[in-house]
Protein backbone atom coordinates (compact mmCIF):
# COMPACT_ATOMS: atom_id res chain seq x y z
CA UNK A 1 0.00 0.00 0.00
CA UNK A 2 1.52 3.28 -0.99
CA UNK A 3 0.25 6.64 0.26
CA UNK A 4 0.52 10.01 -2.02
CA UNK A 5 1.20 12.52 0.87
CA UNK A 6 0.25 16.22 0.78
CA UNK A 7 3.81 17.96 0.10
CA UNK A 8 4.99 19.67 3.34
CA UNK A 9 7.94 21.74 4.66
CA UNK A 10 10.24 19.81 6.70
CA UNK A 11 9.18 20.53 10.62
CA UNK A 12 6.52 22.03 12.32
CA UNK A 13 4.14 24.38 11.91
CA UNK A 14 4.67 27.49 14.08
CA UNK A 15 1.27 27.62 15.27
CA UNK A 16 0.43 28.35 19.24
CA UNK A 17 -2.79 27.22 18.77
CA UNK A 18 -2.25 23.69 16.91
CA UNK A 19 -4.62 22.09 18.84
CA UNK A 20 -7.45 23.17 18.14
CA UNK A 21 -7.22 22.72 14.35
CA UNK A 22 -6.06 19.39 14.77
CA UNK A 23 -7.54 16.14 13.56
CA UNK A 24 -6.06 13.20 16.38
CA UNK A 25 -6.20 9.61 16.45
CA UNK A 26 -5.78 7.17 19.34
CA UNK A 27 -2.84 4.65 18.14
CA UNK A 28 -2.51 1.92 20.16
CA UNK A 29 1.22 0.83 20.22
CA UNK A 30 -0.51 -2.82 20.49
CA UNK A 31 -2.65 -3.41 18.36
CA UNK A 32 -1.35 -1.40 15.76
CA UNK A 33 1.51 -3.09 13.11
CA UNK A 34 4.13 -5.52 14.66
CA UNK A 35 7.38 -5.11 12.86
CA UNK A 36 9.42 -7.82 14.17
CA UNK A 37 6.77 -10.81 14.34
CA UNK A 38 6.89 -11.19 17.80
CA UNK A 39 3.04 -10.82 18.25
CA UNK A 40 2.50 -7.58 19.39
CA UNK A 41 2.51 -4.02 17.87
CA UNK A 42 5.71 -1.97 18.73
CA UNK A 43 6.76 1.45 17.91
CA UNK A 44 8.67 1.20 14.80
CA UNK A 45 5.73 -0.26 13.62
CA UNK A 46 3.86 2.97 13.99
CA UNK A 47 6.53 4.63 12.19
CA UNK A 48 5.93 2.21 8.97
CA UNK A 49 2.86 3.50 8.57
CA UNK A 50 2.79 7.33 9.24
CA UNK A 51 2.59 7.76 5.49
CA UNK A 52 -1.02 6.81 5.62
CA UNK A 53 -1.91 8.66 8.79
CA UNK A 54 -0.70 11.56 7.15
CA UNK A 55 -2.60 10.55 4.18
CA UNK A 56 -6.04 10.15 6.00
CA UNK A 57 -5.14 13.82 7.19
CA UNK A 58 -4.12 13.24 10.73
CA UNK A 59 -2.32 16.06 12.25
CA UNK A 60 -1.40 14.62 16.02
CA UNK A 61 -1.27 11.32 17.47
CA UNK A 62 -2.39 9.61 20.62
CA UNK A 63 -0.66 7.02 22.27
CA UNK A 64 -1.74 5.43 25.29
CA UNK A 65 0.92 4.35 27.82
CA UNK A 66 3.73 2.48 26.35
CA UNK A 67 5.96 2.04 29.69
CA UNK A 68 7.34 -0.57 31.01
CA UNK A 69 3.99 -1.98 32.87
CA UNK A 70 2.79 -5.62 33.90
CA UNK A 71 -0.16 -5.11 31.55
CA UNK A 72 -2.79 -5.73 34.09
CA UNK A 73 -4.50 -2.95 33.34
CA UNK A 74 -3.11 -2.16 29.19
CA UNK A 75 -0.15 -0.16 29.98
CA UNK A 76 -2.04 2.39 32.70
CA UNK A 77 -0.53 0.09 35.73
CA UNK A 78 3.37 1.87 34.88
CA UNK A 79 5.68 0.24 36.72
CA UNK A 80 8.68 2.83 35.28
CA UNK A 81 7.56 6.28 33.86
CA UNK A 82 10.82 6.48 32.09
CA UNK A 83 10.97 2.99 30.48
CA UNK A 84 9.62 1.34 27.34
CA UNK A 85 8.60 -2.03 27.83
CA UNK A 86 10.62 -3.91 25.52
CA UNK A 87 8.13 -5.74 23.52
CA UNK A 88 7.27 -2.31 22.25
CA UNK A 89 10.79 -0.78 21.38
CA UNK A 90 13.66 0.85 22.89
CA UNK A 91 13.64 5.05 23.56
CA UNK A 92 15.61 5.28 20.13
CA UNK A 93 12.87 3.78 18.11
CA UNK A 94 10.76 6.36 20.22
CA UNK A 95 13.16 9.22 18.88
CA UNK A 96 13.30 8.16 15.50
CA UNK A 97 9.20 8.11 15.32
CA UNK A 98 8.72 11.51 16.99
CA UNK A 99 11.64 12.64 14.24
CA UNK A 100 9.38 11.05 11.54
CA UNK A 101 5.63 12.52 12.87
CA UNK A 102 7.54 16.36 13.05
CA UNK A 103 8.77 15.67 9.45
CA UNK A 104 5.21 14.80 8.71
CA UNK A 105 3.83 18.03 10.64
CA UNK A 106 2.34 15.69 12.68
CA UNK A 107 2.28 15.84 16.28
CA UNK A 108 2.84 13.45 19.06
CA UNK A 109 0.68 13.32 22.47
CA UNK A 110 1.69 10.75 25.29
CA UNK A 111 -0.67 9.76 28.32
CA UNK A 112 0.38 10.66 31.90
CA UNK A 113 -0.89 8.65 34.43
CA UNK A 114 0.39 10.55 37.21
CA UNK A 115 -2.49 9.56 39.48
CA UNK A 116 -1.20 6.14 40.79
CA UNK A 117 1.19 3.74 39.58
CA UNK A 118 1.53 -0.44 39.42
CA UNK A 119 2.08 -1.78 42.71
CA UNK A 120 5.15 -3.83 40.69
CA UNK A 121 6.44 0.35 40.75
CA UNK A 122 9.75 0.71 42.13
CA UNK A 123 8.58 3.72 44.48
CA UNK A 124 5.63 1.22 45.79
CA UNK A 125 8.01 -1.44 46.65
CA UNK A 126 10.34 0.50 48.28
CA UNK A 127 7.46 2.32 50.04
CA UNK A 128 5.95 -0.64 51.98
CA UNK A 129 8.85 -2.07 52.50
CA UNK A 130 10.65 1.06 54.05
CA UNK A 131 7.64 2.96 55.66
CA UNK A 132 10.58 5.54 57.26
CA UNK A 133 12.67 5.49 54.14
CA UNK A 134 12.64 8.41 51.61
CA UNK A 135 9.78 6.29 49.31
CA UNK A 136 7.58 5.82 52.76
CA UNK A 137 4.96 8.83 52.39
CA UNK A 138 4.81 8.36 48.16
CA UNK A 139 1.42 6.54 48.75
CA UNK A 140 -1.38 7.41 51.06
CA UNK A 141 -1.44 4.89 53.97
CA UNK A 142 -3.86 4.19 56.97
CA UNK A 143 -4.33 2.08 59.78
CA UNK A 144 -7.99 1.87 58.77
CA UNK A 145 -10.08 1.70 55.72
CA UNK A 146 -12.61 4.10 56.60
CA UNK A 147 -11.05 7.27 55.21
CA UNK A 148 -12.94 9.26 52.62
CA UNK A 149 -16.09 7.73 53.09
CA UNK A 150 -17.50 10.34 50.77
CA UNK A 151 -15.36 9.31 47.79
CA UNK A 152 -16.91 6.63 45.35
CA UNK A 153 -15.74 3.43 44.25
CA UNK A 154 -15.37 3.47 40.60
CA UNK A 155 -14.68 -0.19 39.30
CA UNK A 156 -17.94 -1.32 40.96
CA UNK A 157 -17.47 -4.28 39.53
CA UNK A 158 -14.46 -5.17 40.60
CA UNK A 159 -13.51 -3.55 43.61
CA UNK A 160 -15.35 -3.50 46.85
CA UNK A 161 -13.33 -0.64 48.36
CA UNK A 162 -11.16 1.85 47.74
CA UNK A 163 -8.80 0.62 50.70
CA UNK A 164 -6.62 -2.31 49.94
CA UNK A 165 -4.54 -3.88 52.86
CA UNK A 166 -0.66 -4.99 52.25
CA UNK A 167 0.39 -7.21 53.72
CA UNK A 168 4.46 -6.24 54.21
CA UNK A 169 3.30 -2.55 55.71
CA UNK A 170 0.51 -3.85 57.55
CA UNK A 171 -1.65 -1.13 56.53
CA UNK A 172 -4.20 -0.16 54.03
CA UNK A 173 -3.56 2.14 50.84
CA UNK A 174 -5.51 3.97 49.14
CA UNK A 175 -6.61 3.44 45.15
CA UNK A 176 -9.11 5.15 42.76
CA UNK A 177 -8.78 2.62 40.91
CA UNK A 178 -7.95 -1.52 40.83
CA UNK A 179 -6.70 -2.78 43.69
CA UNK A 180 -2.45 -3.10 41.93
CA UNK A 181 -2.73 0.68 41.20
CA UNK A 182 -1.98 2.68 44.24
CA UNK A 183 -2.60 6.11 44.38
CA UNK A 184 0.57 8.86 44.68
CA UNK A 185 0.46 10.87 47.95
CA UNK A 186 0.16 14.67 46.10
CA UNK A 187 0.17 15.89 49.87
CA UNK A 188 4.03 14.83 49.76
CA UNK A 189 6.33 17.66 47.45
CA UNK A 190 8.54 15.04 46.83
CA UNK A 191 5.84 13.36 44.44
CA UNK A 192 5.40 16.93 42.77
CA UNK A 193 9.09 16.88 42.14
CA UNK A 194 8.98 13.71 40.70
CA UNK A 195 6.32 13.63 38.36
CA UNK A 196 7.86 16.82 37.24
CA UNK A 197 10.96 14.98 36.47
CA UNK A 198 9.17 12.30 34.64
CA UNK A 199 6.98 15.20 32.56
CA UNK A 200 10.17 17.14 31.32
CA UNK A 201 11.80 13.77 30.52
CA UNK A 202 9.40 12.70 28.15
CA UNK A 203 9.00 16.51 26.52
CA UNK A 204 12.89 16.73 26.08
CA UNK A 205 12.38 13.59 23.67
CA UNK A 206 10.25 15.95 21.54
CA UNK A 207 6.86 14.96 22.98
CA UNK A 208 4.29 17.80 22.08
CA UNK A 209 1.73 17.04 24.56
CA UNK A 210 0.43 15.00 27.44
CA UNK A 211 -3.17 13.67 28.12
CA UNK A 212 -3.99 14.07 32.03
CA UNK A 213 -5.18 10.65 32.71
CA UNK A 214 -7.82 10.73 35.09
CA UNK A 215 -6.84 14.54 36.53
CA UNK A 216 -9.43 14.90 38.77
CA UNK A 217 -8.39 12.41 41.40
CA UNK A 218 -5.29 13.71 42.45
CA UNK A 219 -6.38 14.96 45.65
CA UNK A 220 -8.33 13.79 48.27
CA UNK A 221 -10.47 15.05 51.77
CA UNK A 222 -12.52 14.20 54.32
CA UNK A 223 -15.49 16.68 53.33
CA UNK A 224 -14.61 16.00 49.32
CA UNK A 225 -15.75 13.45 47.03
CA UNK A 226 -12.36 13.60 45.54
CA UNK A 227 -12.69 14.82 42.56
CA UNK A 228 -11.34 18.13 41.44
CA UNK A 229 -10.39 19.12 44.87
CA UNK A 230 -9.19 22.88 45.14
CA UNK A 231 -5.61 21.07 45.67
CA UNK A 232 -6.16 19.37 42.37
CA UNK A 233 -6.15 22.66 40.54
CA UNK A 234 -3.58 24.46 41.74
CA UNK A 235 -0.92 21.20 40.77
CA UNK A 236 -2.56 21.58 37.73
CA UNK A 237 -1.84 25.33 37.66
CA UNK A 238 1.08 24.84 38.74
CA UNK A 239 2.91 22.32 36.13
CA UNK A 240 0.72 24.54 32.64
CA UNK A 241 3.21 27.43 34.24
CA UNK A 242 6.34 24.64 34.37
CA UNK A 243 5.56 23.91 30.45
CA UNK A 244 4.39 27.27 29.21
CA UNK A 245 7.94 28.43 30.97
CA UNK A 246 9.96 25.35 29.70
CA UNK A 247 8.22 23.75 26.73
CA UNK A 248 6.11 26.54 24.75
CA UNK A 249 4.01 25.08 22.57
CA UNK A 250 3.56 21.91 24.17
CA UNK A 251 -0.40 20.82 25.49
CA UNK A 252 -1.74 19.20 28.19
CA UNK A 253 -5.25 17.48 27.91
CA UNK A 254 -7.26 16.72 30.78
CA UNK A 255 -9.22 13.14 30.85
CA UNK A 256 -12.18 13.96 33.68
CA UNK A 257 -15.43 12.10 33.25
CA UNK A 258 -17.33 14.55 34.64
CA UNK A 259 -20.41 17.19 34.02
CA UNK A 260 -19.18 20.62 31.56
CA UNK A 261 -19.01 22.52 34.23
CA UNK A 262 -17.07 20.56 36.19
CA UNK A 263 -14.47 19.38 32.88
CA UNK A 264 -14.27 23.43 32.36
CA UNK A 265 -12.64 24.02 35.58
CA UNK A 266 -10.07 22.04 34.49
CA UNK A 267 -9.64 24.95 31.63
CA UNK A 268 -8.60 27.43 34.36
CA UNK A 269 -9.09 30.82 33.67
CA UNK A 270 -7.15 33.55 31.24
CA UNK A 271 -5.28 34.67 34.31
CA UNK A 272 -4.22 31.60 35.72
CA UNK A 273 -4.84 28.77 32.62
CA UNK A 274 -4.94 24.74 33.49
CA UNK A 275 -5.55 22.81 30.63
CA UNK A 276 -4.91 23.30 26.87
CA UNK A 277 -7.86 20.64 26.39
CA UNK A 278 -10.06 18.45 28.23
CA UNK A 279 -12.78 15.63 26.67
CA UNK A 280 -16.19 16.01 26.43
CA UNK A 281 -17.48 13.11 28.02
CA UNK A 282 -21.40 14.10 28.46
CA UNK A 283 -22.11 14.72 24.26
CA UNK A 284 -20.18 11.36 23.35
CA UNK A 285 -23.54 8.95 25.03
CA UNK A 286 -25.79 11.33 23.68
CA UNK A 287 -25.35 11.00 20.49
CA UNK A 288 -25.70 7.47 20.62
CA UNK A 289 -29.07 8.17 22.40
CA UNK A 290 -30.02 10.51 19.47
CA UNK A 291 -29.29 7.68 16.63
CA UNK A 292 -31.83 5.16 18.39
CA UNK A 293 -34.70 7.57 20.44
CA UNK A 294 -34.86 9.83 17.07
CA UNK A 295 -34.99 12.65 18.91
CA UNK A 296 -32.44 15.19 19.46
CA UNK A 297 -33.50 17.07 22.88
CA UNK A 298 -30.60 15.43 24.84
CA UNK A 299 -27.60 16.28 22.79
CA UNK A 300 -29.15 19.90 22.00
CA UNK A 301 -29.40 20.11 25.79
CA UNK A 302 -26.36 19.05 26.89
CA UNK A 303 -24.78 21.60 23.64
CA UNK A 304 -26.78 24.43 25.02
CA UNK A 305 -25.28 24.56 28.18
CA UNK A 306 -22.75 27.36 28.88
CA UNK A 307 -19.41 27.18 30.02
CA UNK A 308 -16.90 29.54 30.84
CA UNK A 309 -13.97 28.57 28.47
CA UNK A 310 -10.55 30.36 27.94
CA UNK A 311 -10.21 31.60 24.41
CA UNK A 312 -7.70 29.63 23.93
CA UNK A 313 -9.17 26.83 25.29
CA UNK A 314 -10.27 23.36 23.48
CA UNK A 315 -12.67 20.21 23.94
CA UNK A 316 -11.51 17.31 22.47
CA UNK A 317 -14.39 15.83 21.17
CA UNK A 318 -14.89 11.28 20.35
CA UNK A 319 -17.78 8.60 19.54
CA UNK A 320 -15.31 5.85 20.50
CA UNK A 321 -11.88 5.02 22.23
CA UNK A 322 -9.94 2.46 24.10
CA UNK A 323 -12.14 2.18 27.00
CA UNK A 324 -15.74 1.29 27.37
CA UNK A 325 -18.79 3.71 26.27
CA UNK A 326 -19.16 5.08 29.37
CA UNK A 327 -22.56 5.72 31.25
CA UNK A 328 -21.94 7.77 33.91
CA UNK A 329 -22.78 10.71 32.71
CA UNK A 330 -26.96 9.72 32.49
CA UNK A 331 -29.91 8.86 34.28
CA UNK A 332 -30.35 4.79 35.29
CA UNK A 333 -33.62 5.67 32.94
CA UNK A 334 -31.55 6.84 30.04
CA UNK A 335 -28.70 4.15 31.07
CA UNK A 336 -31.35 0.96 30.82
CA UNK A 337 -32.27 2.50 27.46
CA UNK A 338 -28.57 2.69 26.22
CA UNK A 339 -28.07 -0.96 27.32
CA UNK A 340 -31.29 -2.50 25.65
CA UNK A 341 -30.31 -0.60 22.20
CA UNK A 342 -26.85 -1.16 22.17
CA UNK A 343 -25.56 -3.73 24.84
CA UNK A 344 -28.43 -6.45 24.96
CA UNK A 345 -26.07 -9.21 25.40
CA UNK A 346 -24.20 -8.80 28.94
CA UNK A 347 -21.05 -9.83 27.68
CA UNK A 348 -21.27 -6.42 25.85
CA UNK A 349 -21.19 -4.46 29.20
CA UNK A 350 -18.58 -3.16 31.11
CA UNK A 351 -18.36 -1.43 34.33
CA UNK A 352 -20.67 1.56 33.89
CA UNK A 353 -20.63 1.42 30.18
CA UNK A 354 -20.26 -0.61 26.54
CA UNK A 355 -17.33 -2.39 25.52
CA UNK A 356 -18.00 -2.14 22.18
CA UNK A 357 -16.54 -0.95 19.17
CA UNK A 358 -18.71 1.83 16.84
CA UNK A 359 -19.16 0.15 13.80
CA UNK A 360 -20.87 -2.54 15.76
CA UNK A 361 -22.71 -0.31 17.86
CA UNK A 362 -24.61 1.06 14.86
CA UNK A 363 -25.24 -2.49 13.36
CA UNK A 364 -22.46 -1.26 10.25
CA UNK A 365 -24.90 1.09 9.18
CA UNK A 366 -23.15 3.31 6.64
CA UNK A 367 -25.86 6.12 6.94
CA UNK A 368 -25.46 6.15 10.76
CA UNK A 369 -21.67 5.84 10.37
CA UNK A 370 -21.46 8.66 8.07
CA UNK A 371 -24.19 11.03 10.46
CA UNK A 372 -22.41 10.00 13.88
CA UNK A 373 -18.59 11.27 12.10
CA UNK A 374 -20.11 13.96 10.24
CA UNK A 375 -21.50 15.60 13.68
CA UNK A 376 -18.15 14.54 15.46
CA UNK A 377 -16.53 16.64 12.73
CA UNK A 378 -18.69 20.07 13.02
CA UNK A 379 -18.62 20.03 16.98
CA UNK A 380 -16.72 22.61 18.87
CA UNK A 381 -13.37 21.03 19.65
CA UNK A 382 -11.01 18.82 18.46
CA UNK A 383 -12.17 15.61 16.59
CA UNK A 384 -10.63 11.84 18.38
CA UNK A 385 -10.42 9.10 15.91
CA UNK A 386 -10.25 5.26 17.70
CA UNK A 387 -7.80 3.29 15.53
CA UNK A 388 -9.43 1.49 12.89
CA UNK A 389 -13.05 3.02 13.41
CA UNK A 390 -12.22 4.89 9.86
CA UNK A 391 -12.68 1.60 8.31
CA UNK A 392 -15.54 0.24 10.12
CA UNK A 393 -13.44 -2.41 12.56
CA UNK A 394 -15.66 -4.87 14.19
CA UNK A 395 -14.84 -5.83 18.28
CA UNK A 396 -14.86 -9.97 20.13
CA UNK A 397 -16.94 -9.59 23.14
CA UNK A 398 -15.47 -13.34 24.18
CA UNK A 399 -12.35 -11.22 24.52
CA UNK A 400 -12.01 -10.18 28.68
CA UNK A 401 -12.74 -6.87 29.86
CA UNK A 402 -11.92 -3.86 27.50
CA UNK A 403 -9.58 -5.97 24.97
CA UNK A 404 -12.96 -6.68 22.90
CA UNK A 405 -12.25 -3.13 20.89
CA UNK A 406 -8.22 -3.14 21.36
CA UNK A 407 -7.97 -6.32 18.80
CA UNK A 408 -5.10 -5.84 15.69
CA UNK A 409 -5.13 -3.53 13.37
CA UNK A 410 -6.65 -4.71 10.01
CA UNK A 411 -4.79 -3.57 7.15
CA UNK A 412 -4.71 -6.60 4.26
CA UNK A 413 -6.99 -9.75 3.77
CA UNK A 414 -4.05 -11.49 4.61
CA UNK A 415 -2.82 -13.76 6.92
CA UNK A 416 -3.41 -11.90 10.84
CA UNK A 417 -4.86 -8.79 8.97
CA UNK A 418 -1.36 -7.68 7.53
CA UNK A 419 -1.08 -6.78 11.05
CA UNK A 420 2.28 -9.04 11.93
CA UNK A 421 3.81 -12.44 10.27
CA UNK A 422 3.83 -14.29 13.33
CA UNK A 423 2.25 -17.49 13.82
CA UNK A 424 -1.61 -16.70 14.26
CA UNK A 425 -1.49 -18.39 17.77
CA UNK A 426 0.91 -15.94 18.71
CA UNK A 427 -0.87 -13.03 18.59
CA UNK A 428 -1.46 -10.75 21.94
CA UNK A 429 -5.28 -11.05 20.69
CA UNK A 430 -6.61 -13.30 17.96
CA UNK A 431 -7.64 -10.63 14.74
CA UNK A 432 -11.49 -10.17 14.15
CA UNK A 433 -12.91 -12.86 12.55
CA UNK A 434 -16.66 -12.55 12.31
CA UNK A 435 -19.36 -12.52 9.60
CA UNK A 436 -19.63 -9.12 9.35
CA UNK A 437 -16.22 -7.82 10.43
CA UNK A 438 -14.07 -10.34 9.27
CA UNK A 439 -10.64 -8.74 8.22
CA UNK A 440 -10.67 -10.34 4.94
CA UNK A 441 -14.11 -7.90 4.39
CA UNK A 442 -12.47 -5.20 6.38
CA UNK A 443 -9.38 -3.78 6.20
CA UNK A 444 -7.36 -1.14 4.89
CA UNK A 445 -6.17 -2.52 1.50
CA UNK A 446 -9.53 -3.65 0.20
CA UNK A 447 -10.90 -0.20 1.14
CA UNK A 448 -8.11 1.53 -0.57
CA UNK A 449 -9.42 0.02 -3.83
CA UNK A 450 -12.91 1.48 -3.35
CA UNK A 451 -13.57 4.98 -4.01
CA UNK A 452 -16.91 4.89 -2.36
CA UNK A 453 -15.57 3.21 0.96
CA UNK A 454 -15.86 4.12 4.61
CA UNK A 455 -12.28 4.79 4.67
CA UNK A 456 -12.24 7.19 1.36
CA UNK A 457 -15.44 9.22 2.85
CA UNK A 458 -14.18 9.82 6.54
CA UNK A 459 -10.52 11.09 4.67
CA UNK A 460 -12.91 13.52 2.42
CA UNK A 461 -14.77 14.90 5.32
CA UNK A 462 -11.67 15.72 7.05
CA UNK A 463 -10.09 17.46 4.58
CA UNK A 464 -12.94 19.30 4.12
CA UNK A 465 -13.24 20.23 8.16
CA UNK A 466 -9.57 21.12 7.69
CA UNK A 467 -10.24 23.41 4.97
CA UNK A 468 -12.68 25.25 7.03
CA UNK A 469 -11.23 27.34 9.75
CA UNK A 470 -14.46 27.65 11.89
CA UNK A 471 -14.56 24.15 12.81
CA UNK A 472 -11.31 24.36 14.54
CA UNK A 473 -11.29 27.87 15.63
CA UNK A 474 -15.42 29.17 15.65
CA UNK A 475 -18.13 29.79 18.04
CA UNK A 476 -21.37 27.21 18.03
CA UNK A 477 -24.55 28.19 18.37
CA UNK A 478 -27.44 26.21 18.53
CA UNK A 479 -30.66 27.25 16.18
CA UNK A 480 -33.94 26.65 16.73
CA UNK A 481 -36.09 24.04 14.38
CA UNK A 482 -39.65 22.69 14.38
CA UNK A 483 -38.11 18.80 14.02
CA UNK A 484 -37.73 16.68 17.60
CA UNK A 485 -35.35 14.62 15.80
CA UNK A 486 -33.03 17.24 14.11
CA UNK A 487 -30.21 18.57 15.66
CA UNK A 488 -28.79 22.21 14.20
CA UNK A 489 -26.50 24.64 14.34
CA UNK A 490 -24.26 27.66 13.55
CA UNK A 491 -20.19 27.50 13.64
CA UNK A 492 -19.01 31.00 13.01
CA UNK A 493 -15.80 32.60 12.43
CA UNK A 494 -14.93 35.93 12.26
CA UNK A 495 -11.48 35.12 10.97
CA UNK A 496 -7.98 36.01 12.50
CA UNK A 497 -5.28 37.70 9.89
CA UNK A 498 -2.92 35.24 10.27
CA UNK A 499 -0.22 34.20 8.42
CA UNK A 500 -2.83 31.25 7.42
CA UNK A 501 -4.88 33.60 5.58
CA UNK A 502 -8.34 32.00 7.38
CA UNK A 503 -10.91 34.42 6.52
CA UNK A 504 -14.81 35.77 8.23
CA UNK A 505 -17.30 31.99 7.45
CA UNK A 506 -20.47 30.96 8.93
CA UNK A 507 -21.62 27.07 8.47
CA UNK A 508 -24.81 25.91 9.21
CA UNK A 509 -24.73 22.17 10.12
CA UNK A 510 -27.95 20.15 10.31
CA UNK A 511 -28.22 16.72 11.40
CA UNK A 512 -31.59 14.40 11.39
CA UNK A 513 -31.69 11.44 13.69
CA UNK A 514 -35.10 10.39 12.24
CA UNK A 515 -35.40 6.92 10.36
CA UNK A 516 -37.15 8.87 7.95
CA UNK A 517 -37.39 11.48 5.48
CA UNK A 518 -38.22 14.82 7.18
CA UNK A 519 -38.98 18.02 6.89
CA UNK A 520 -37.26 20.91 9.27
CA UNK A 521 -37.67 24.76 9.50
CA UNK A 522 -35.02 25.98 11.08
CA UNK A 523 -35.05 29.93 12.36
CA UNK A 524 -32.25 31.73 12.52
CA UNK A 525 -32.94 35.97 12.18
CA UNK A 526 -29.60 37.04 12.23
CA UNK A 527 -29.09 35.31 8.77
CA UNK A 528 -31.99 36.74 6.78
CA UNK A 529 -31.42 36.82 3.41
CA UNK A 530 -28.74 34.75 3.53
CA UNK A 531 -27.49 32.30 0.28
CA UNK A 532 -26.67 28.72 1.42
CA UNK A 533 -24.64 26.34 -0.12
CA UNK A 534 -23.17 23.14 0.25
CA UNK A 535 -19.73 22.79 2.09
CA UNK A 536 -19.07 19.23 -0.22
CA UNK A 537 -19.73 20.25 -3.50
CA UNK A 538 -21.08 23.66 -4.16
CA UNK A 539 -24.60 22.98 -4.84
CA UNK A 540 -27.00 25.74 -4.13
CA UNK A 541 -29.76 25.32 -1.38
CA UNK A 542 -32.74 27.29 -0.42
CA UNK A 543 -31.65 31.11 0.65
CA UNK A 544 -33.15 32.08 4.46
CA UNK A 545 -36.05 33.89 3.98
CA UNK A 546 -36.67 37.72 5.33
CA UNK A 547 -38.00 36.38 8.60
CA UNK A 548 -34.93 34.30 8.57
CA UNK A 549 -36.04 30.59 8.44
CA UNK A 550 -35.43 28.34 6.00
CA UNK A 551 -36.98 24.42 4.75
CA UNK A 552 -35.01 21.70 4.41
CA UNK A 553 -35.89 18.22 3.06
CA UNK A 554 -33.65 15.21 5.10
CA UNK A 555 -33.21 12.18 3.67
CA UNK A 556 -32.83 9.21 6.40
CA UNK A 557 -30.25 10.25 9.26
CA UNK A 558 -29.16 12.45 6.88
CA UNK A 559 -26.79 15.62 7.73
CA UNK A 560 -26.08 19.01 5.67
CA UNK A 561 -22.76 21.45 5.97
CA UNK A 562 -23.90 24.45 4.37
CA UNK A 563 -21.97 27.56 3.86
CA UNK A 564 -23.76 30.38 4.53
CA UNK A 565 -23.58 32.95 1.78
CA UNK A 566 -23.75 36.80 1.07
CA UNK A 567 -27.38 38.02 0.59
CA UNK A 568 -29.78 36.41 -1.92
CA UNK A 569 -30.90 39.94 -4.12
CA UNK A 570 -34.22 37.86 -4.40
CA UNK A 571 -35.03 38.45 -0.17
CA UNK A 572 -35.00 41.70 1.07
CA UNK A 573 -34.81 40.58 5.25
CA UNK A 574 -37.11 41.98 7.63
CA UNK A 575 -35.74 44.45 10.55
CA UNK A 576 -35.35 41.77 13.42
CA UNK A 577 -32.77 42.40 16.20
CA UNK A 578 -29.99 39.77 15.67
CA UNK A 579 -29.90 36.33 18.19
CA UNK A 580 -26.94 34.61 19.13
CA UNK A 581 -28.46 31.61 20.46
CA UNK A 582 -32.26 30.67 19.91
CA UNK A 583 -32.59 27.93 22.69
CA UNK A 584 -32.35 29.28 26.61
CA UNK A 585 -29.39 28.18 28.44
CA UNK A 586 -30.10 25.03 31.15
CA UNK A 587 -30.58 26.40 34.53
CA UNK A 588 -27.51 25.27 36.66
CA UNK A 589 -30.15 23.56 38.90
CA UNK A 590 -31.54 21.66 36.11
CA UNK A 591 -31.51 17.68 36.78
CA UNK A 592 -31.50 14.71 34.93
CA UNK A 593 -33.99 12.54 37.01
CA UNK A 594 -31.36 10.66 38.46
CA UNK A 595 -30.29 13.56 40.75
CA UNK A 596 -26.97 14.71 38.60
CA UNK A 597 -27.12 18.21 36.49
CA UNK A 598 -27.73 18.07 33.04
Amino acid sequence: MSFTAPIQLPGLTLDPQWYRRSVFYEVMVRSFVDSNGDGAGDIAGLSSKLDYLQWLGIDALWMPPFFQSPLRDGGYDISDYKAILPEFGTLDEFRDLVTKAHERNMRIVIDMVINHTSDQHDWFQQSREDPDGPYGDFYTWSDTDEKYENIRIIFVDTEESNWTFDPVRRQFFFHRFFSHQPDLNYENPKVHEAIYDVIRHWLDLGVDGIRLDAIPYLYQSDEGNGEGEPETHEFVKKLRTMIDDEYPGRIMIAEANQWPREVAAFFGTEEEPECHMAFDFPVMPRIFYSLRSQNAQELIRILSETTDVPENAGWGVFLRNHDELTLEMVSEEYRQAMYGWYAYDPRMRSNIGIRRRLAPLLDNSRAELELAHALLFSLKGSPFLYYGDEIGMGDNIWLNDRDASRTPMQWTPDRNAGFSTADPGKLYLPVVQSLVYNYNLVNVESQLAQSRSLLHWIRNVIHVRKAHPTFGLGTMAVLENDHESVLSFVRSYAGSGTQFGDSAEDVLCVFSFAHNPASVTITAPQFAGRKLFDLFGGATFPSFDAEGKVTLTMGTQAFFWLHIGGPDPDVTPLAVPPVTAALPVVPSDATDGDGGAL
